[in-house]
């Protein structure tokens, strides 16, 4: 019978169990069917990279005292850091220890010293990795504003956090680099965001000074939801929007066409704003033009109440 590599990471030591000789394990990493994904362990090539199955590879080798954090942990969470125009890239697992422990030294691992209380850790697929609060709030003091506001944002909606629980957590954040911001965002992060790249819409209306539009606003005409918008500001009947590929590709192009055709048709001034309009001078087109409108609209707003025809009088 031929030997088939295991479809699960295994070490070294674990050959003689698995009854895989010492050179037929050599032989399979010559031939590229095996592959060491880090020191002492290995996985059979056909098995996709992850960092889900690196945390398992690390929760062989891994000592007590070690837990994931960071982009790793928001990972194994089911929680997606990367910026809009990222493209999806396995970074270097995170891990911490506690002050004053030996950092982790391997390939493809970012080791750091870091102090984290018991109830900040939980168990998961066999690793201790930092709990959706504290790896959200991590992360919210090391990113850029937008993308921590988008990593607290999606937390919120994962794992049903409050800005309570936020600003709880935060309470033993003091004097942490980053900190500042983080307790700033936190107050404005929302469960209702749908998308990293709406997030970071967000944010970019919130740094240009501009009024904080409200998130998933329904349009109900009749008893019916006719439209959702990402971004609104209800009374002036504006709308924002933000067309990513995950969520407004060829597919939606026509449903999203005629949603905002009916939008416009009925007093409503739709902005568009796509991934490559996140940054620098296309950032500035839109936002210049979203604040054009709110002020022309908030003048029409104030013009509706018809002034008293009694003059006014001063009491007597």
């Amino acid at each position: 019978m031929t030997l088939e590599p295991p479809d699960h990471p295994f070490l070294w030591s674990d050959l003689a169990t698995l009854e895989i000789p010492e050179f037929t394990l050599r032989r399979w990493l010559q031939s590229d069917r095996v592959r060491r994904l880090i020191t002492g362990v290995y996985c059979s090539t056909d098995v996709e990279d992850s960092l889900e199955l690196r945390a398992h590879c690390l929760s062989l080798v891994l000592p007590d005292d070690a837990v994931v954090c960071d982009r790793t942990a928001a990972w194994l969470w089911g929680v997606n850091v990367h910026d809009p125009d990222e493209r999806f890239d396995l970074p270097a697992l995170e891990i911490v220890v506690p002050p004053g422990h030996v950092r982790i030294r391997r390939r493809n691992v970012r080791g750091m010293e870091r102090a984290l209380q018991e109830d900040e850790i939980v168990e998961l697929g066999g690793v201790r990795v930092t709990t959706p609060v504290r790896t959200a709030l991590d992360l919210a003091c090391l990113r850029g504003r937008w993308g921590a506001l988008a990593v607290l944002d999606a937390f919120m909606a994962e794992h049903d956090i409050s800005a309570r629980d936020y600003a709880r957590a935060l309470s033993r954040f003091a004097g942490r680099r980053g900190v500042t911001q983080a307790r700033e965002l936190s107050a404005l992060a929302t469960y209702k965001a749908e998308s990293t790249g709406e997030s970071w819409t967000r944010g970019a209306i919130i740094d240009a000074g501009l009024p904080v539009p409200e998130p998933q606003v329904e349009i109900i005409e009749n008893g019916k939801v006719v439209a959702r918008i990402d971004l609104a500001y209800r009374r002036l009947r504006i709308a924002v929007e933000y067309d990513g590929e995950e969520f407004h590709g060829e597919d939606r192009r026509e449903h999203d066409e005629t949603r905002r055709s009916w939008l416009r048709e009925n007093g409503w001034y739709v902005i568009v704003v796509r991934k490559d309009q996140l940054r620098g001078a296309a950032r500035e087109e839109w936002l210049a033009e979203l604040s054009r409108v709110l002020g022309e609209r908030s003048v029409l707003v104030r013009r509706r109440y018809a002034r008293s025809r009694v003059p006014w009088q001063r009491p007597s």
